[in-house]
């Protein structure tokens, strides 16, 4: 078999016990193991009659009474068989009592090698119970998901017929096993020599199975000179590996690992362990459940010398071992490599001179464990009127509390207890004359699910407690203290009314080696009935479980337990949930603009729930693009030297997240880009048009690449040969013409499969004289395909089909649906029974239905408005071992927990189908970005081929339309929507940043109300312009809104003028005041309106919304409420013939009041105007922009110097670099948030140095301002115009005085103020 074996499945292992595989293909392990056994291998806890005696419980016979029945129908029965040697079993049916009312409906399966020590057969992280029979004659049979290895089962019956009694007949379902065994005594060690002195080897396969009740052992080692070693040990009955296969003598290369799986491996039943290796690459399997690693370092080799050591550490006389236990236990079916390491031993081929006698047969210890649950109790008796008390035991929990011992003394009580994971003695004595008290506490940690030993002697004026056997740290007292015991002792609770009861009432864990009053305790007298009594007690069974081995918190979540159930901690690992499966940071920066917010640094988490972590980049919102920019820490114009052909430099370029982070990024952009540029003196290129390259870079999936920015894949040019424009038209780079001067080509690289660039290696700078400087920019992306990735269900039958979904033990979906329909399935998959299922059940009921063998689960959350309003809303589901929960629109949520017992596991086997397949209540509308488990379906794609839905989706304005402000109008997208602020005097993704101007003295905004203005202007123009059409030139109402900040008064802010007569100012009177005239004809002068005393000139940003129907008139200047007017009776409501409005002064060849230009029309306004609307008119937006476009006849034209500005309502200031916007600061909310130090450098600038930096620069910025007063000072007496520009431009502008003057074209019209702003 081992030979054939090997050849046929080279990739199996070479113990048939691992590999179900080895045996020939048409065997099956699924003999009847029970039916031809004797009646003697039948026995039971009691028996009903003669008739009905164990050895009548044989599947489909009819002997006896056709069954065994006990003589109870209670929790404490058993029926157990003797398959008379190990075998292994595969499956067990049964069947009830021939022909009657008496059968089983529900139990538990317990195995044993010896017919003591049982342990409960464990499914699903469970103990596991069985489905049994509903009727007398039917057999059910279950296929064992772990196969077992057993002399003797035991069925344990926990429900059964209601109209009749337990009854039962059996079959168990197998085949033979045969291992050799070794005993170790925890002295000998198995020395396996090689052949060779130096093995390196590149490939192993280790398996073995072991059983044990140390927690502490070698089980095997092995090492050579280099420093390479594997060691396989028990440390606290956990199974740790760990590997070096070579480590460098600089430290550089650090080879070490170590990895650690299953957990409670004391408990004296058999565990198999297989050790694949090739290479770095390690499968590290326990019990079937499989680690996949990768070893530390760069080394493929297990450099090992003379042996590989079994059972401890290999007698060498060196000190090695640092103190490591020998295992002392059984191993079977040992090999290494091929060789049978037991089949050796038995034939002595292998030095085992260590042992004192080498036994081939398993040495069973002789424990006793007993099991608690919330309601047992043991009582034993122990003596009586006696004068010291003397107890220990070991226990073992995940509890910190619960009642380990408690007793009656004659005149007083004792309790030991589990309190906050301590030992705590507690005895009271209560005579007529005194009482007296003593309290101990020991140990801390001890609800680690390890056995821990307690003692406790009491006497006379004495206690002592000792914890795990360590005498040192024992706690005493000598406390006034008279004892006489009671005689009875309650273990694992106590539950009678007593004068002075217990803190606590009852324990959850094992006990074994229980001794009372120095005696051991007669655990086989106890489970017979002859001393103590018990209730609710499993004996011989240690029934713990290891809710968090594996561990089901997922992302680093960090896993707690107690007896029944786990919990995981999140915190810091930026995923949430009961497992830490759901990601708190959303996908994309497209999605965090369309939650509302505005260009900043994110976190993004691009596969959700799956593998990569979340990570940071910057979030660029433009009108209608997303930008995701991710840094690397390549610091600009870096300079190369010394590379050749032969000897490149390699650069390497890392980011601020790692590769698949980044390509996460790339895989679901529209497109990427990223800068290149290379500067070079005398240093080649490309070497184009042909040869190999000097320099070229690395890609993603480390791909070279000899094409540069500006050129595309397999063009060896750069941006300069693709334009035909290089300094020397023979080569397709300028730096290939090798000259003397500096040169450079730089470009975009734009294939986002080829990007980031994660190194360069430069070729040609080691001639003298040749330099070479290189910039490798940001990668920057755009959009988010996933995002927006949907489909439109046209008919109520159709679907989109996709491979199974796999969600065995955690799933999350999560997607956006649209759609007027009353109700449809929005995906479902299928099982043999399990199933999961997403649907809109009415129009305000969603649907998440699921069944993983326990029965169908449904849940659904009830929303308010209906759902059926063609607006988006989103669905997330989730369901893991923990609980299901499902969530709509953030809002309203629902969960439910997952049952304590029962399968945990979702086992579908159909295509996954969104929309019903069944073309039962199908959905239509839209489905979009699709995620299931962190992947986006490709739903887009897949309807392209599939009749009956479209591709993408329409109409996402009404979802998304609210998010355009200010009269943003939004534009439907194929994939997504962008607001056109065209009409607004806003701008930005969402109309939402002011578009503001800076004056200076003399500047004017002019803007043509009248048709005329325009003639010949283009199409394209007046829609810009928004012109107004004749009939509106006759206006009885207005709207005006603008802002501005100024420190100079008076000043004209805002004139509409007429053909007529009429006009509209809006003033700063010379204390700065407020006044809006209006004069519509009727009145002698025009009506003025002091909106308010105040000096509005004060430097700070002021907004003014005013609005006029016929006569009355409303205005709100800043956050005041709003004041209302109205225009006397005589005055006439129309505004007749509009002409023109102008901004910051009025230059008009028409009539126009002598009273403003007298007063107020010069200097002109200086300062800042922004967000000026005028009747759905934008004149200073529409200014700005033309000087985008000069040549257009358009309606708005300005005179001197406008600069734009954001200075209005919200004044820029600008800090030194937030937070937000440096990619390499964590601020202090993420400050908890792990982030990989190692992976980014950043620009090699410390801390330190950015203090000193930050303190210079302090000092200089202190000193100019210093000359910026003095220079001030001595030009004191030039020029008002010099003073006013000064104060409304620094002190109101902030930022925009300095662009403003320094970016000015005619410098004359700067006079003095040169000298103030050019020192």
């Amino acid at each position: 078999i081992y030979a054939s074996a090997s050849k046929s499945r080279p990739g199996c292992l070479l113990s048939w016990i691992f590999c179900s595989a080895l045996l020939p293909v048409n065997f099956k392990c699924d003999e009847a193991l029970a039916s031809p056994l004797a009646h003697t291998a039948f026995t039971s806890s009691s028996v009903f009659s003669s008739g009905y005696a164990p050895g009548y419980a044989k599947l489909n016979r009819r002997g006896g009474a056709g069954g065994w029945s006990p003589l109870d129908s209670d929790h404490y029965q058993w029926l157990q068989v003797d398959l008379g040697s190990r075998k292994q079993v595969s499956a067990i049916a049964t069947q009830g009592r021939y022909s009657s009312s008496d059968w089983t409906t529900r139990y538990r399966l317990l195995y044993s090698d010896t017919g003591r020590n049982w342990k409960p057969y464990h499914q699903d992280g469970n103990i596991w119970a069985f489905s049994g029979n509903s009727n007398s004659e039917s057999a059910v049979r279950h296929e064992l998901q772990q196969g077992i290895v057993a002399r003797f089962l035991r069925l344990v019956p926990l429900d059964w017929s209601e109209e009749g009694r337990i009854g039962l007949r059996i079959e168990v379902y197998g085949c033979s096993y045969w291992a050799g065994v070794i005993n170790f005594d925890g002295q000998g060690v198995i020395s396996y020599r090689f052949k060779v002195k130096k093995m390196k080897i590149i490939k192993d396969v280790i398996a073995l199975r072991f059983k044990t009740s140390e927690s502490e052992g070698v089980i095997l080692h092995g090492e050579g000179q280099q420093g390479d070693y594997i060691t396989l040990e028990l440390s606290k009955a956990k199974l740790l590996l760990q590997i070096n296969l070579g480590s460098n003598q600089y430290g550089s290369i650090l080879g070490h690992t170590s990895v650690t799986t299953g957990s409670l491996l004391d408990d004296s039943h058999w565990h198999s362990v297989v050790i694949e290796r090739y290479r770095r690459n390690v499968n590290f399997t326990l019990d079937r459940h499989t680690q996949h690693f990768r070893t530390n370092g760069e080394f493929d080799h297990l450099d090992l010398d003379y042996e590989l050591s079994f059972g401890g550490m290999p007698y060498s006389g060196k000190p090695v071992g640092g103190g490591r236990k020998n295992f002392k236990g059984c191993m079977e079916s040992i090999n290494y490599n091929g060789d049978n390491i037991t089949d050796l031993a038995r034939r002595k081929k292998l030095d085992t001179s260590s042992f004192r006698n080498l036994s081939f047969s398993c040495v069973e210890t002789h424990t006793f464990p007993v099991f608690f649950n919330a309601t047992s109790f043991l009582q034993l008796p122990g003596r009586a009127n006696h004068n010291t008390i003397s107890v220990s035991f070991q226990f073992r929990t995940w509890n910190p509390d619960g009642l380990l011992l408690f007793s009656n003394l004659d005149d007083g009580t004792l309790e030991i207890s589990l309190e906050e994971s301590k030992v705590v003695v507690h005895i009271n004595v209560t005579r007529t004359t005194s009482n007296n008290r003593v309290d101990l506490s020991s140990g801390s940690g001890l609800n680690d699910g390890q056995w821990h030993a307690i003692r406790l002697v009491a006497k006379e004026n004495f206690a002592m407690l000792t914890i795990d056997g360590e005498e040192a740290s024992a706690v005493r007292s000598t406390s006034p203290l008279t004892i006489t015991t009671g005689g009875t002792y309650h273990l694992g609770g106590y539950f009678l009314q007593t004068l002075f009861p217990p803190s606590q009432r009852s324990f959850q864990g094992c006990m074994q080696a229980i001794l009372v009053d120095d005696q051991p305790a007669d655990m086989h007298a106890v489970e017979k009935g002859t001393v103590g009594a018990f209730e609710n007690v499993s004996l011989d069974m240690c029934a713990i479980i290891d809710r968090c081995m594996p561990n089901h918190c997922e992302h680093g979540g960090r896993c707690k337990q107690t007896w029944d159930g786990f919990s995981c901690t999140c915190d810091g690992t930026g995923y949430t949930g009961a497992t830490c499966h759901t990601s708190i940071y959303e996908p994309s920066c497209e999605a965090y603009k369309h939650l509302g917010r505005s260009s900043e640094t994110y976190w993004i988490d691009p596969d959700g729930s799956g593998p990569l972590g979340p990570f940071k980049v910057n979030c660029n919102m433009t009108e209608d693009k997303v930008w995701t920019t991710v840094m690397n820490n390549l610091p600009p114009r870096t300079t190369v030297t010394g590379s050749s052909r032969e000897r490149r430099t390699v650069l390497q370029v890392n980011y601020s997240a790692s590769m698949d982070q980044v390509t996460a990024i790339t895989t679901s952009a529209e497109k990427c880009e990223q800068q290149i540029a290379y500067s070079c003196r005398m240093s080649r290129l490309l070497n184009t048009p042909d040869g190999t390259p000097y320099t070229w870079w690395v890609g993603r999936g480390s791909e070279k690449h000899f094409y540069w920015g500006g050129s595309l894949p397999g063009i060896q040019k750069c941006a300069c040969g693709i334009d035909r424009n290089c300094t020397d038209p023979k080569y397709d780079c300028n730096c290939d013409a090798d000259n003397k001067q500096w040169r450079e080509d730089s470009g975009l690289l734009v294939n986002k499969e080829h990007l980031p660039v994660s190194q360069v290696a430069v070729g040609d700078t080691n001639r003298p004289g040749s330099e070479a400087k290189l910039t490798v920019g940001p990668l920057r992306c755009q959009g988010d395909n996933n995002y927006w990735n949907a489909a439109s269900f046209t008919t109520p039958s159709s679907y989109l089909h996709f491979a199974t979904f796999q969600g065995e033990t955690s799933a999350d979906i999560s997607f956006y649906f649209k759609t007027s329909a009353p109700y449809g399935v929005f995906l479902e998959n299928l099982g043999n029974t399990d199933f999961i299922r997403l649907e809109l059940k009415s129009p305000k009921v969603v649907s998440f239905s699921f069944d993983v063998g326990n029965g169908p689960v449904e849940l659904t959350v009830h929303s308010d408005t209906p759902l059926n309003d063609d607006q988006w809303h989103r669905v997330m589901a989730e369901r893991n071992v923990k609980e299901a929960v499902l969530q709509l629109d953030q809002t309203y949520r629902a969960s439910q927990l997952a049952p304590a017992q029962g399968h945990t596991r979702l086992e579908l086997f159909s295509q996954l189908y969104v929309g019903a397949a069944g073309g039962q209540r199908g959905f239509l509308g839209c489905i979009r970005a699709l995620r299931m488990n962190g992947i986006t379906l490709d739903l887009d794609e897949r309807a392209k081929v599939t009749p009956g839905v479209k591709p993408g989706c329409q109409g996402h304005c009404t979802s998304f339309g609210m998010y355009c402000r200010n009269g943003g109008k939004c534009v439907e997208k194929y994939n997504g929507y962008l607001c056109d602020c065209t009409a607004t005097a806003y701008d930005g993704p969402f109309c939402t940043r002011d578009v503001g101007g800076f004056f200076e003295a003399g500047t004017l905004v002019k803007y043509n109300f009248m048709p005329e203005a325009v003639a010949g202007a283009s199409r394209d123009t007046k829609i810009v312009t928004h012109q107004l059409t004749p009939h509106e030139v006759n206006l009885t109402k207005e709207e005006v809104a603008f802002s501005f900040s100024t420190s100079s008064a008076p000043a004209i802010l805002m004139y509409v003028s007429s053909k007529t007569q009429d006009y509209l100012a809006v003033v700063l009177r010379q204390n700065g005041s407020l006044q809006v005239r209006y004069n519509l004809g009727g009145l002698r002068e025009a009506f003025a309106i002091d909106v308010d005393q105040r000096n509005l000139a004060n430097g700070q940003p002021h907004s003014i919304n005013m609005s006029r129907v016929d006569r009355s008139i409303t205005i709100q200047l800043d956050h005041y409420p709003p004041v209302s007017y109205t225009l006397p009776d005589a005055s006439d409501t129309q505004f007749n013939l509009v002409k023109t409005l102008f901004l910051g002064k009025v230059f008009e060849t028409g009539h126009i009041d002598p009273v403003l230009i007298e007063r107020y029309n010069t200097p002109g306004f200086v300062g800042c105007l922004s967000r000026v609307q005028f009747n759905g008119v934008a004149p200073l937006k529409s200014a700005l922009r033309t000087a985008a476009q000069p040549e257009a006849a358009l309606p708005v034209s300005y005179q001197g110097k406008l600069v734009e500005s954001n200075c209005g309502a919200s004044p820029l200031t600008i800090p030194p670099m937030s937070a937000a916007t440096d990619p390499w600061r964590l601020d202090k909310t993420d400050a908890e948030f792990p982030f990989n130090e190692e992976r980014v450098i950043p620009d090699g600038v410390n801390r330190d140095s950015a203090i000193i930096g930050g303190i210079i620069a302090v000092v200089i910025f202190t000193i100019l301002c210093t000359l910026v007063f003095l220079i001030r000072y001595m030009f004191r007496h030039k020029g008002t115009y010099h003073t006013n520009e000064a104060k409304g431009s620094g002190e109101s502008a902030g930022e925009s005085a300095d662009t403003a003057i320094i970016g000015t074209d005619n410098p004359e019209t700067i006079d003095e103020s040169k000298k103030e702003w050019f020192i």
